[in-house]
């Protein structure tokens, strides 16, 4: 089960530094001028969870294995993307298949990096973006519900079914508000999803600031804060700076180094987590002497669904899921302390899995 979030932005604002740090490799390269990441690159990251570290310590684990995410490093975009400017539509279908949008706004002046408007404002820069990708889902919507026509005349139940929903959105978009605003219904929500519509996608703006600013941010990211709550978005303060020389050091010295620049944490830890939580997902756990390991979930799986994320097979010939809440767990030390205080629990398949949980599956083959 993989996850995707795309780093979005107009060009220069820090989107591949910010990749670099991400995936602590130069795969992106950072240079300033527009349109230097040609192709999407890609890296994979571990979601930070001090959790992990403490069950593998109980249970002796020889090896850790933390869930992961990956980024997609897109191109900057343009005013007029959504018509084809720059390398628009390239850029368009990068997003589009993607799960959710990292929105990276430059909130730091610099006369040394050139801004593509002139000017330093976040939150315009934001609307920029938004439009153009409003605009292209306005446009993908009136194709689609064209071709939909004939179905539908001939008595197509789903596709009268997607013309209903396409028509929600377009109205929405019309308003000037985008898609992920819809209210859909859980029932809906499959159907809604294969419309791939851009802007129904869930947004966290990641304000990238001066380097002293990276602890409390600046007038620039507080102005993004209140946009983003507005809108119901996540957001996040960090230095693309201070992060991509945080990449760099060992644990020892990234620690130093925080503790310097007035930091508790790295700001990247802060990302990774956002974006998990902006996508609604969960962790559970395996733990044994061979390895700990962390497995993300959609918040709401039930237990045959989260085993299936191991392997298929777990899913089909799900017949229970032995569970220790993650406190129980080290409140007693290890499954045999939690099992002799009763907090060992054996669940069915009607179970909701929960954030935390340490499982094991027993199936049929």
């Amino acid at each position: 089960m993989g996850f995707k979030m795309g780093i979005v932005g107009l060009p220069n604002v820090g989107k591949s530094t910010l990749f670099n740090a991400l995936t602590k490799t130069a795969a992106a390269q950072a240079a300033n001028f527009p349109f230097c990441t040609i192709e999407p690159n890609v890296g994979e990251v571990a979601v930070p969870d001090a959790r992990l570290d403490v069950l593998a310590q109980i249970a002796g684990s020889k090896t850790i294995i933390p869930t992961r995410m990956t980024f997609v490093d897109i191109a900057g975009l343009v005013k007029g993307a959504s018509k084809g400017e720059g390398l628009g539509n390239q850029f368009l279908a990068n997003i589009r298949e993607t799960d959710a949008i990292a929105h990276v706004l430059r909130c730091f002046e610099d006369d040394d990096v050139t801004h593509v408007e002139g000017q330093v404002d976040p939150v315009a820069d934001a609307e920029t973006i938004e439009t153009e990708l409003m605009i292209a889902d306005m446009e993908l919507i009136e194709k689609r519900m064209a071709n939909l026509t004939r179905k539908i005349r001939g008595g197509d139940k789903e596709a009268a079914e997607q013309e209903a929903l396409l028509k929600r959105a377009l109205a929405a978009l019309e308003d000037g508000k985008p898609a992920r605003t819809v209210t859909i219904a859980a029932d809906e929500r499959k159907q809604w999803d294969m419309l791939q519509l851009l802007t129904s996608k869930p947004v966290l703006f990641v304000c990238n600031v001066e380097e002293e600013n990276a602890a409390k941010g600046n007038s620039k990211s507080a102005a993004v804060a209140e946009m983003a709550a507005r809108q119901g978005a996540g957001m996040v303060v960090i230095s693309a700076k201070i992060e991509e020389e945080i990449s760099q050091l060992d644990a020892e010295e990234a620690e130093m180094f925080l503790g310097e620049m007035g930091l508790e944490e790295a700001g990247l830890d802060r990302l990774i987590r956002a974006g998990y939580e902006l996508l609604g997902l969960q962790t559970y756990f395996t733990v044994g002497p061979k390895e700990a390991r962390a497995w993300t979930i959609t918040a709401g799986t039930l237990a045959p669904g989260a085993a299936g994320v191991i392997h298929g097979d777990f899913e089909r010939g799900f017949i229970r899921a032995e569970t220790i809440a993650y406190d129980d767990y080290v409140a007693g030390k290890g499954e045999a302390g939690a099992k002799e205080a009763g907090k060992f629990r054996v669940e069915g398949k009607t179970y909701l899995v929960k954030d935390g949980d340490v499982l094991h599956f027993l199936f049929n083959a």
